[in-house]
């Protein structure tokens, strides 16, 4: 899924995943298997990085039974699947930075992938860190806003151990340190909360503008054709659309 703080591209990616949701799902069961097989645990009371995938997963509406059997299967002797976490760094149209996470078991052939659309659409792959410095890993929930009381969800988003929030368009948007966001959103689930989205992304601290019609199109058509890839698990960018 494609992370950024703005509600527009938000709200983009979650048309996409309705019209994706098996894809979606697939790329979540596989990060959970992961981080059943890292963490030694299907118990995401003790393995963090699960709980944190199980968070996800419930945000974009994964059911019980699917997280349930993704775990089982993981847990399963008989499971061989292998993954291996690989990210990408490059720039896209003008300048854009883009970090694609990937979860592959075959990095010959998710490499020259992800550097043929960089290279088609974009200004190409880069170095381990080029662009990454310019981005935070946080936290972000993603609660639609209705008929909320932006005080009174500050105020439980704060109690629940949140870092901050921030009120966009039609949303509230809750930040949360990566280690304490399995237990901002198990908080504020209990206060009765649900989630438009919910994961720990990398957060871009400045945005670039795209003006150009051609670097507007070449652009999306990166974005989707990344997350098309099914290795590809998240697209974080800088692109400000607004």
């Amino acid at each position: 899924m494609s992370g950024h703080s703005k509600w527009h591209n938000i709200q983009k990616t979650k048309g996409a995943a309705d019209a994706k949701r098996s894809q979606i799902f697939t790329k979540i069961a596989r990060e959970m298997i992961v981080a059943v097989k890292t963490g030694g645990s299907g118990d995401p009371a003790n393995n963090s990085r699960l709980a944190t995938v199980i968070a996800k997963a419930k945000a974009a509406n994964m059911p019980n039974d699917n997280i349930k059997r993704t775990i089982d299967k993981a847990l399963g002797s008989g499971n061989t699947d292998s993954f291996e976490n690989v990210v990408y760094e490059g720039y896209g149209p003008n300048g854009v930075a883009i970090i694609v996470e990937a979860l592959t078991d075959n990095r010959q052939r998710t490499a020259p992938e992800v550097r043929h659309l960089m290279d088609k659409y974009g200004k190409g792959m880069g170095a381990t860190g080029c662009v990454s410095w310019s981005f935070d890993r946080k936290g972000v929930i993603v609660i639609e806003a209705e008929d909320l009381d932006e005080d009174t969800v500050m105020m439980d988003a704060l109690e629940a151990g949140a870092d901050d929030m921030q009120a966009d368009d039609e949303v509230f948007q809750v930040y949360t340190d990566p280690d304490a966001f399995a237990a901002v959103t198990e908080a504020l689930e209990a206060k009765g909360y649900t989630f438009l989205e919910a994961g720990v992304q990398m957060v871009p601290q400045t945005y670039v503008k795209l003006t150009d019609e051609g670097d507007i199109k070449n652009m999306e058509k990166l974005i989707d054709l990344l997350e098309e890839n099914d290795d590809v698990q998240n697209v974080y960018h800088n692109w400000d659309q607004d």
